[in-house]
C-alpha cells in the first residue's frame, strides 16, 4: 500500500496542542498506557494440518494482514499520515507513541473515551472516515433523506462511504472501488487459499468472499460462512459498525484466522437446539417473539492464530456473532465463535486478579473460568435471539436503522443481561447443572468490572456501565461497608429480567427516545464504582496478542 503524505498534512500533523488542550503523555506516561495490555504469545498448534491445509492457512493470514492497513483508513482521514510520521520518528517517545497508535489503529485511547495522546490530533471524528470529513450527521442525515429509495439503501448499508463532489454535492462510493487497492490482492490470496484447500465448504467460502471484495456484494459468501465446516474457521471481510459512531451504518474491516476445536464445539452443541425454546420465553410481549429463528445457528470454539483490522485493537475480541446481514440471519440465523485461547488469556491475566480487589470475601471462591466462557456463550447466542427485524408505524424496518448510534451499546447490554436469564432457565430446565448457578452470577459481577476498564468509549463498557446501575439500583447487586460487591441472590434473577424486558421491549418498538433516557439516566460511573476500579489501577486491563504460530 503506498501512503501519501500531502504537503499541508504533513506540516500541520504534530502541530502544537492548543493551550485548552489536556497535556499529552510523556514517553513514561505512554509506556505505563501500553502497560495495561498483558503480552501474550499465541501460538496454536498446527501439526495435524496437511501440507496444503498449511498452505491456505498460510495465504489466509497473508490476507488478513491486508486488513490492518485498510482500517487504518477507515479509522480518520489522517490516520495513515500519522502512521507514516511516527514510523520515521526513532526517539524513545516516537517509539512509545508508534507502539501505542498501533494498538488503538490510531491516535486515540480507546481505553481513556478515546482522547488523543499525539498532539495536533483533534478529537476522535464520530463518523470515522466513511463521511466528508467537513460534513455533520445533520448534513448526512437530511441527504441520506433526499435520495431514491433504492439509493436511501445503500447509503444506509454496511458498504459504502460517503464522499463531496467538487460542487460540494455528496456522492456514494461503495467499497469495492473505495478499498480496491487493498481488496484486489486480498481476493487473489483468498483465491489461492481456496485453490491450496481440499475441504469443500472452506473453498465455497474463500471462492465466494473473494468475489464479494470485488463485486461488494456480501450475501452469498455470508451464506457460505454459515455453512463452513472444517478445520480452518476463517472471518474476514466488513462486519461490525462501532466505528460509525454517528449512525452504526458502515461496517469496518477484520480478520479472525482460527483453527476449530473439534472437541470443545462438540460439547456446545446442544445450545443450538435450545435457542427457539428461549425465544419462546422470552419475558416481552409475545407479540414481540420470533415465531421461527433462522435455521442454522451453529457454534464454533476455535482458537485465533492472526487477527486485524477491527477485530485487533485495543480490547481483544472474546466471541463474536455474525452474519450482521438482517436478510443472512432470517435465512440462516447466525453463527457464534468462540475464541477459547484469548478467552483463556483473559480470565488469567485479567478477570482473577480483579475479582480479589472488588468482590466480597464470601463471594470469591466462585469465580471460575467454566461460568466465564458459559456466559460469553449465551452472550453471542442472544445477539440472535429477540427483535431484529420490526415495523414501527406500519413501517418495515430493523432495530440497528431505528436506534442508530445507540444500537451497539443497548445490543451489547441486552446480550449480557439476556445472556444471564437465558442460563438461568436453561439450568431450572435442567440442561445446565444448577449448582453453577452462584459462579454464574459472581463471575458475571467480576467481569462487569473488567469490562467498565475498558472506558465509556467502547460500546460493551457503556452497556455494562448500564446494566450495572440497573441491578444495583433493583437491589440484585449490593455494596459492604468497604467498598466490596456482592451478589444478592434474593434479588438478582428477578433484575436480570426486568432489565431484559426493558431493552428488548424499546428494541422492539424502535424506541429512540426511551432507549436514549434509558442510557443518560444509567451509562454513568458511580463513585462506589469509580473507587473499586481505582484499585485495579495496576492491574492489566486487556492483553496484546503476540503471534508465534508456525505457518
Amino acid at each position: 500500500m503506498r501512503i501519501i503524505i500531502p504537503a499541508l498534512a504533513s506540516a500541520l500533523l504534530f502541530a502544537p496542542a492548543a493551550a485548552a488542550e489536556a497535556p499529552l503523555p510523556d514517553e513514561a506516561g505512554l509506556r505505563a498506557m501500553t502497560a495495561r495490555f498483558a503480552p501474550v504469545t499465541v501460538k496454536v498448534d498446527t501439526s495435524a494440518l496437511p501440507a496444503n491445509e498449511k498452505l491456505a492457512l498460510a495465504k489466509m493470514v497473508e490476507a488478513a494482514r491486508i486488513f490492518d492497513a485498510l482500517f487504518y483508513r477507515q479509522v480518520a482521514p489522517l490516520n495513515e499520515t500519522w502512521l507514516a510520521q511516527l514510523v520515521t520518528d526513532e526517539t524513545p517517545l516516537g517509539r512509545a507513541r508508534l507502539h501505542y497508535f498501533a494498538l488503538n489503529k490510531g491516535p486515540w485511547s480507546i481505553l481513556d473515551e478515546h482522547r488523543p495522546f499525539l498532539p495536533g490530533v483533534g478529537p476522535k471524528p464520530p463518523g470515522a472516515s466513511f463521511y466528508p470529513a467537513d460534513s455533520t450527521r445533520a448534513e448526512i442525515e437530511t441527504w441520506i433523506k433526499t435520495l431514491p429509495a433504492a439509493e436511501q439503501e445503500q447509503a444506509t448499508g454496511f458498504f459504502s462511504i460517503v464522499r463531496r463532489k467538487p460542487d460540494g454535492s455528496l456522492f456514494l462510493i461503495p467499497y469495492n472501488i473505495a478499498y480496491q487497492s487493498e481488496l484486489l490482492p486480498a481476493a487473489q490470496l483468498l483465491r489461492e487459499a481456496a485453490a491450496a484447500t481440499t475441504q469443500p465448504t472452506l473453498k465455497n467460502f474463500l471462492e465466494k468472499r473473494a468475489r464479494g471484495f470485488l463485486t461488494n456484494d456480501y450475501y452469498d459468501s455470508d451464506m457460505a460462512w454459515m455453512e463452513l465446516d472444517a478445520t480452518i474457521e476463517p472471518t474476514i471481510g466488513p462486519y461490525e459498525t462501532y466505528q460509525d459512531e454517528w449512525f452504526n451504518y458502515k461496517a469496518a474491516f477484520e480478520a479472525f484466522i482460527c483453527l476449530n476445536d473439534a472437541a470443545e464445539t462438540a460439547k456446545l452443541a446442544r445450545f443450538s437446539a435450545e435457542l427457539q425454546g428461549l425465544e419462546d420465553r422470552l419475558p416481552i410481549d409475545p407479540k414481540y417473539r420470533r415465531a421461527q429463528l433462522g435455521g442454522l445457528s451453529p457454534i464454533r470454539v476455535v482458537n485465533v492464530v492472526f487477527n486485524s483490522g477491527d477485530g485487533n485493537r485495543g480490547i481483544q475480541t472474546a466471541a463474536f456473532n455474525l452474519p450482521n446481514d438482517e436478510r443472512v440471519v432470517a435465512a440462516k440465523g447466525s453463527k457464534r465463535v468462540m475464541l477459547k485461547n484469548y478467552q483463556e488469556a483473559k480470565f488469567s491475566h485479567v478477570l482473577v486478579p480483579i475479582s480479589s480487589l472488588t468482590l466480597a470475601a464470601a463471594d470469591q471462591p466462585y469465580v471460575a473460568f467454566d461460568p466465564f466462557f458459559t456466559h460469553i456463550l449465551m452472550h453471542e447466542l442472544m445477539h440472535g435471539l429477540g427483535p431484529q427485524e420490526i415495523t414501527v408505524n406500519g413501517r418495515a424496518t430493523t432495530v440497528r436503522l431505528e436506534l442508530k448510534e445507540l444500537n451497539s451499546t443497548l445490543e451489547e447490554a441486552k446480550a449480557d443481561i439476556s445472556g444471564l436469564w437465558a442460563l438461568q432457565q436453561l439450568m431450572d430446565k435442567g440442561v445446565l447443572d444448577k449448582t453453577q448457578e452462584r459462579a454464574m452470577y459472581v463471575t458475571f459481577l467480576a467481569s462487569s468490572f473488567r469490562t467498565l476498564r475498558f472506558g465509556l468509549g467502547d460500546a460493551h463498557a457503556k452497556g455494562m456501565a448500564l446494566q450495572l446501575n440497573w441491578l444495583l439500583d433493583t437491589g440484585g447487586f449490593t455494596i459492604a461497608a468497604d467498598g466490596r460487591f456482592a451478589v444478592d441472590f434474593a434479588k438478582i434473577k428477578q433484575g436480570v429480567a426486568s432489565l431484559t424486558t426493558e431493552i428488548m421491549t424499546l428494541q422492539a418498538t424502535g424506541d429512540y427516545a426511551r432507549g436514549k433516557a434509558l442510557m443518560d439516566r444509567l451509562v454513568v460511573i458511580r463513585p462506589q464504582v469509580k473507587t473499586l476500579l481505582a484499585r485495579c489501577n495496576d492491574l492489566p486491563v486487556d492483553i496484546e496478542p503476540r503471534f508465534a504460530t508456525e505457518l
